[in-house]
């Protein structure tokens, strides 16, 4: 008996079916399907539905506006097989997050289809980019800033935000009514039948927290790029425009920001993972780091260094020796390149002239800078590390 019931188990990452859909064809086109990471929020930590055979939850999407169709189907059910027995209710737990206003019927939505070429991205327009495709050649995107005042936006980010919880592992939905906060999109120009369409391509939140008296302090909540669109540096271009929009805004710490952003991302990888961190950097991180977010080198060694004091007893002295030393040996760049010019000058400058510069690179100096140097990376690196802490 049990055995045949476990035949009604259905693996809910698997039976959830997501679309992006630009053009008509690709309703039945099982190529742009795609499915979540993460579905225990909503169906348990077994990421299961109990009570059907072959269940299919479709939840596809117009490309730029997010008009949803919303379907389930399945081959069989434990109804029909057993008495006594309820299946899972699952078309239930999937409206509790899905805004009204979706279609059941694909013939509908199809027709929303026609209404695409209405949409427009929403609020200001900040920065433009390309990527290239092997398969469509140089590709447009945009990255605009919005709020909730924008006319339309708040039933759109409702669609949305609705990703979040296939594809962020501890992710809540915000109170968008909230004016505090600030919207970034990205979206995608494309072409369908000569006229330009906007396709939605990801986006990242971000709060303006009051500080006394009279004064602001962004901080990033939530940054989701959807998996059609990933491993195109979308995040980092995303991340970019966020800095620099910021950037003339006292209160805010970009380096800060940018760093947190940088380890949320990065902290999944299987190159930083938590057993190889003590290994010190590797160009694994590094390569990773290019290709699935093109992070470069410097700020991916950042990543690294904050992920390892995370994951370090600073209480017992060896690893705390250990870790102090691999960071300054990063900081002591600087030093070693003015040891080189000191070299340099023995050979050319006269020795009252020499005297001069060496009074300006003594080494008991440099030793005193680069533990002062050091002591300022780690207190920034906790306070990313707390961050990190209480939005997990």
């Amino acid at each position: 008996m049990e055995k045949k019931l476990a035949e009604f188990k259905c693996d809910t990452n698997e039976a959830i079916c997501l679309k992006l859909v630009r053009f008509q064809e690709d309703v039945d086109d099982d190529s742009t399907t795609f499915h979540p990471e993460y579905s225990h929020q909503i169906f348990g930590d077994d990421e299961v539905a109990f009570g059907y055979k072959g269940l299919q939850i479709q939840l596809f999407y117009t490309a730029g506006n997010l008009s949803t169709l919303f379907k389930v189907k399945y081959s069989s059910k434990v109804t029909e097989t057993f008495d006594c027995v309820e299946p899972d209710e699952v078309e239930g737990k999937i409206r509790e997050i899905i805004p009204a206003g979706f279609t059941c019927n694909t013939d509908d939505f199809v027709s929303l289809l026609e209404k695409e070429a209405n949409f427009k991205p929403f609020g200001t327009l900040l920065h433009t980019y390309t990527v290239h495709s092997e398969e469509a050649g140089d590709l447009t995107y945009q990255i605009h800033k919005a709020d909730i005042t924008c006319p339309g936006f708040q039933e759109y980010h409702e669609r949305l935000q609705t990703f979040l919880m296939w594809f962020i592992e501890t992710a809540s939905f915000i109170d968008a009514d909230d004016d505090r906060w600030d919207f970034f999109l990205v979206f995608e120009k494309y072409n369908k039948d000569g006229e330009t369409l906007y396709a939605t391509v990801g986006y990242m939140t971000v709060y303006n927290y009051y500080v006394y008296p009279d004064k602001t302090r962004p901080r990033v909540s939530q940054m989701l790029i959807l998996p059609p669109f990933q491993g195109e540096g979308h995040g980092a271009q995303l991340l970019e425009a966020v800095h620099r929009f910021y950037c003339n805004q006292p209160c805010l710490d970009i380096y800060t920001l940018r760093d947190y952003v940088l380890v949320k991302l990065c902290q999944g990888m299987s190159s930083f993972a938590a057993d190889k961190l003590h290994l010190g950097f590797s160009a694994d991180m590094a390569k990773e780091a290019q290709d699935k977010l093109k992070i470069n080198k410097k700020h991916a060694r950042r990543v690294y260094e904050i992920l390892r004091l995370r994951a370090t007893d600073m209480s017992d002295e060896e690893k705390a020796r250990e870790y102090r030393l691999e960071v300054k040996k990063r900081l002591f760049g600087p030093y070693r390149k003015n040891q080189r010019e000191l070299a340099k000058m023995r050979k050319c400058l006269r020795p009252e002239e020499l005297v001069s510069h060496m009074g300006q690179m003594d080494t008991q100096t440099q030793h005193e800078e680069l533990e002062k140097s050091y002591q300022v990376v780690v207190e920034e690196y906790r306070r990313i590390i707390e961050r990190l802490a209480t939005q997990a």
